[in-house]
């Protein structure tokens, strides 16, 4: 996952907006969002190589999503995968920050990671590259693979565009959707310079869709949960193409029982 918005009470309808790529080696299996046999209540992608996820949410309302920390660091190898600690807060019932103190406990195990946790009544994040939990105030957030809120232009042109779209009546999916594609180097958005320079890498922090056929934006995922629980999860899949390949759409009822609505429905008609 490499690049997360996310609103926190700042919709009167909405408590939590989120719009999130998941950017990842193509050749790396993964499974769509899907309600989880072995943690029931859990709705999440998986990695079906280290087996946690990236981004998913559980009954009683709540919510995690996590991104890899680029930075100088060493990376090892042998380090526990960072998905397990989206799993364990979806699969406990701490608060988020208690969960998140817990976490940090033992965060120097594992390579760079930000993290994002919401129990229904707090939003809260850690890093192991920084110190301490943040408890979050309602607003608008971004993280992409750094700590929150980095100016990267990807993370403050984004939110400026989810700001847009929040002071409307309705928030709608489709919109969050093409918000998350904007900077896909088709789009103009990005310029030659920024692909070009430094191996990739800028495009990584001016692009919010990466296209490439080896690493690349392989989800978009959008998640709306009002004050009492119910909402929508929509997950769209990309091939390395950069083509649109399937959309998988959750209504939800985190205060029981949540239900499919399809795989390539039509997103115009999800409520929003």
């Amino acid at each position: 996952m490499c690049l997360i918005y996310i609103a926190w009470r700042r919709h009167p309808r909405h408590r939590l907006v989120v719009a999130a790529n998941r950017d990842e080696f193509h050749a790396r299996p993964a499974a769509p969002a899907h309600w989880w046999n072995d943690a029931p209540g859990v709705l999440a992608g998986r990695d079906l190589e280290a087996g946690g996820t990236w981004l998913g949410v559980a009954s009683g309302g709540r919510f995690a999503a996590l991104t890899n920390y680029r930075g100088p660091s060493v990376c090892r190898a042998n380090a526990p995968s960072r998905g397990s600690l989206v799993t364990s807060f979806l699969t406990s019932d701490m608060s988020a920050p208690n969960h998140l103190e817990c976490i940090l406990e033992e965060g120097h195990l594992y390579n760079g990671f930000s993290l994002l946790a919401m129990d229904g009544d707090a939003l809260a994040f850690t890093s192991n590259c920084s110190r301490g939990i943040i408890r979050l105030e309602p607003g608008v957030y971004g993280l992409s693979n750094h700590l929150l809120d980095t100016p990267w232009p990807k993370v403050t042109g984004g939110k400026t565009a989810l700001e847009a779209l929040l002071d409307e009546p309705e928030v709608r999916v489709p919109d969050l959707l093409t918000l998350l594609v904007a900077g896909d180097p088709r789009s103009g958005e990005a310029t030659r310079a920024d692909i070009e320079s430094d191996s990739g890498r800028m495009q990584w922090r001016s692009s919010r869709f990466i296209l490439d056929g080896v690493y690349g934006t392989r989800t978009s995922t959008v998640v709306l949960l009002n004050a009492g629980g119910t909402g929508v999860f929509v997950e769209r899949s990309f091939d390395a193409g950069g083509a649109a390949i399937g959309d998988a759409e959750f209504e939800l009822d985190m205060r029981g029982a949540s239900r499919e609505v399809g795989q390539d429905s039509r997103l115009a008609g999800v409520p929003g």
